[in-house]
């Protein structure tokens, strides 16, 4: 299982980005895909996770509102729509998936399986 991720890139705050990631294969049923970011010096943080299937979502509470994320289940692709970025949103973005994480544990970077590459977002002042 592979996943790619696309649509980083430089952006002035207060303006919008979106980001895809793509997953190779639906081996298994129930996936759930997450965003994750990290940003210099700090540790890997929670950004967003939707079930492919159903469709549930959870956001970490700093991008609520701002940040959409959604799901093409026919191009096995989730997005994470960002508005309103801000210069702490910069971060490089990571995607991961995995088909055994309960709703509880979304969050939980070390219940994913499967990650892609990482995508940086740079928001200026």
């Amino acid at each position: 299982v592979q996943l790619q991720a696309s649509g980083g890139g430089p952006v002035q705050a207060g303006g919008s980005l979106t980001l895809s990631c793509t997953i190779s294969e639906r081996t298994f049923g129930r996936i759930v895909m997450g965003w994750f970011r990290q940003a210099p010096g700090k540790e890997r943080e929670f950004v967003a996770a939707i079930n492919l299937s159903g469709g549930n979502t959870d956001y970490t509470s700093s991008v609520k509102g701002r940040f959409t994320i959604s799901r093409n289940t026919a191009k096995n692709t989730v997005y994470l729509q960002m508005n309103s970025l801000k210069p702490e949103d910069t971060a490089v973005y990571y995607c991961a998936a995995d088909g055994t994480i309960i709703r509880s544990s979304w969050s939980n970077s070390a219940q994913y399986k499967y990650w892609g590459q990482g995508t940086l977002v740079t928001v200026s002042s």
